[in-house]
């Protein structure tokens, strides 16, 4: 190709940037505003450097909440897009919205349905929200209420809905949340009396087979920031190209996932999902519609690419990058022991799982992650045996065919067997972490579900004593009746590539390889506000020990414990001190909130006594 050829196409890719969505195409003008004051855009310039607003976001009874004209005339605006919806369970209590076939209905079908992921207010995670209104065969002696519901959704489908929105929010000091597919399980896409912007439908996607931005050159997508992961397969399979996402679920890949780092089966291929990320459309507190890139608003790139969701602004749409089609095939494995009095046998167990965890290096080098689960087996009331647990994971390995999966996994399958464990013969299948299954269906939300996050680094399983001390945390904590789920990955610096380096990912994935959840279990329902935090105490004597030996780790924002020690440095490393300074410029009015989010320690959620945190109550400022 001549020179002039080339240089005419490049620029031609570049400028491709500049072209969005027809729903990103209806952005909300001077002109629109009219004598409408209370959507008028904002101006950083202007603003105080530090937040000198009112204590506490209006709320509903107070003197300020705006008057239904003012929420009419919203709705006008926003073009009917503004809902005033009740939570989904009211239909199971007496009163106006009572409705027996409904009701039946969340008790018995929703899970083989997309009823809760598409409706407007529901998350995954009710204890956040207060748990003010569940689905129940038996109400009696119960309450439904709004609780941490927000007030308002706006549904929206174009950029100017989501200005206005912003614009009212920040000129009438309303809370503002971002809700997407409700994968939230610490409260930051719900609040009381908050108006809620639901991306839910934003779902548009376009392949680009040649795209150019900085010194990244190659194949990408621009999406939409409603699209969920499960959705992506198809696109995936129409182009033969593979876009990263959080598996086959119902997740919302380019919004929250991406914003907060976002980890999948090919993170030790690829990286992390904000790696992924080379151009983000989004709105910013002052209501304007900017790019994001390595371009422009570089520090706005920066802290949206891992610095936590709806926090900054609110994503439309984003290009990331496409890789060659990848296929991933996995490997399975489990072995277990029963309560026994022989203590050898638990010791073959827990040697088993050191066996697992040593061999976790081969499968992260070779570009591979790994997902595992381990599980108390309680003795029988009375018994003098020692707790039981069960093992089980499934290794995953883009790109490896069956026969050489089989080849690789072999010495590990050897070593446990020469432990006494009689395993299956390893039985090759597609991943299920890499494969569309449910087509979005199944998701219901749950009365528990806390839980806190680790990040493990390398020295914690290259070292000898760190192993150790490492592995008997883990075990302290399993045999004490919680859940351990590890997810073997590695997004290195040198796997994210181009512009990784740029983002604010936590630091320590990029030294980890593992990355694990431990599940509390307890059911918080009906549960005194003492009793959480008691229940809570006992757990955290266990995660503090995991906390211990691994000094150099970190959680993960999108998978916490809301009441996670030391949370700055455990979500944001290194970073949290530029991501402070990009939450003040581009946020003076502390619009956006969320629990955790850069700058939440300046707020308190002023709620009644649950025994941890909740968004059920009014957001004020902390009293100095």
């Amino acid at each position: 190709m001549h020179l002039p050829k080339l240089a005419g196409l490049l620029s031609f890719i570049s400028a491709i940037d500049c072209i969005n969505f027809p729903f990103e195409a209806r952005v909300l003008e001077e002109g629109d505003i009219g004598n409408f004051s209370a959507i008028s855009f904002g101006n950083r310039a202007t603003a105080s450097p530090v937040y000198d607003g009112p204590e506490c976001k209006v709320y509903p009874g107070t003197a300020t909440w705006p008057n239904e004209a003012e929420w009419t005339r919203l709705n006008s605006t926003l073009d009917g897009a503004l809902l005033k919806p009740i939570p989904a369970a009211a239909a199971c209590y007496s009163g106006p919205f009572q409705n027996t076939n409904q009701c039946n209905f969340l008790l018995r079908n929703t899970s083989s349905s997309r009823f809760y992921i598409n409706d407007p207010l529901t998350v995954l995670a009710m204890w956040p929200e207060g748990d003010t209104c569940y689905a129940s065969a038996s109400t009696a002696g119960l309450n439904c209420t709004q609780g941490g519901w927000p007030s308002y959704v706006v549904n929206v489908t174009t950029v100017k809905q989501i200005q206005a929105a912003v614009n009212f929010a920040r000129n009438k000091n309303l809370r503002l949340v971002v809700k997407n597919t409700g994968h939230d399980f610490y409260g930051r896409s719900i609040g009381f009396g908050a108006i809620s912007i639901w991306t839910h439908w934003l779902k548009q996607f376009e392949f680009l087979p040649e795209y150019s931005i900085g010194e990244y050159r190659g194949m990408a997508a621009r999406v939409g920031a409603g699209l969920e992961s499960w959705e992506l397969f198809a696109y995936m399979s129409r182009h033969n190209m593979t876009v990263l996402v959080a598996g086959p679920y119902t997740v919302g890949a380019y919004g929250g996932w991406i914003s907060g780092g976002g980890h999948s089966a090919l993170a030790s291929t690829y990286g992390m999902g904000a790696d992924q990320v080379l151009s983000l459309d989004v709105v910013t507190a002052d209501g304007r519609f900017v790019t994001a890139d390595v371009n422009q608003n570089t520090d706005l790139f920066f802290a949206l690419r891992g610095g936590g969701g709806s926090n900054y602004g609110i994503v439309t749409s984003a290009i990331v990058k496409a890789h060659p089609a990848t296929s991933v095939l996995s490997s399975p494995l489990r072995f277990s022991v029963q309560p026994t009095t022989n203590s050898s046998a638990t010791g073959l167990f827990w040697a088993a799982f050191d066996e697992y965890h040593r061999f976790g290096l081969d499968i992260v080098d070779n570009g591979g992650t790994a997902y595992s689960n381990v599980n108390r087996i309680a003795p029988q009331s009375g018994s003098n045996a020692l707790p039981g647990a069960s093992f089980s994971t499934t290794i995953e390995m883009p790109g490896m065919s069956a026969t050489q999966i089989t080849a690789f996994v072999k010495p590990l399958y050897d070593r446990i067997a020469a432990l006494g464990f009689t395993l299956p013969a390893s039985a090759i299948t597609q991943a299920s972490n890499w494969q569309d299954t449910s087509h979005g269906v199944g998701d219901v939300p749950g009365s528990g579900g806390r839980f806190a996050s680790r990040i493990f680094p390398r020295v914690s399983f290259e070292n000898s004593t760190r192993f150790a001390a490492t592995q008997r945390a883990i075990r302290n904590a399993v045999e004490a009746g919680y859940q351990f789920h590890g997810i073997n990955m590695a997004p290195s610096l040198d796997i994210a590539g181009y512009p990784g380096s740029s983002s604010a990912v936590n630091p320590a994935f990029r030294t980890g390889v593992m990355f694990a959840d431990v599940f509390e279990n307890t059911n918080l329902r009906g549960l005194s506000a003492q009793g959480v935090r008691d229940a809570h105490a006992k757990f955290n004597v266990y995660m503090d020990q995991i906390r211990q030996a691994t000094p150099e780790g970190g959680s993960y924002i999108n998978e916490c414990d809301v009441e996670e020690p030391d949370w700055q440095k455990a979500f944001f490393g290194s970073n949290y001190a530029r991501l402070a300074e990009v939450k003040a410029s581009w946020d003076p009015w502390s619009l956006f909130y969320t629990p955790l989010g850069v700058g939440s320690e300046a707020w308190i959620v002023r709620s009644v006594d649950h025994g941890m945190p909740t968004q059920d109550g009014p957001l004020c400022r902390v009293e100095s």
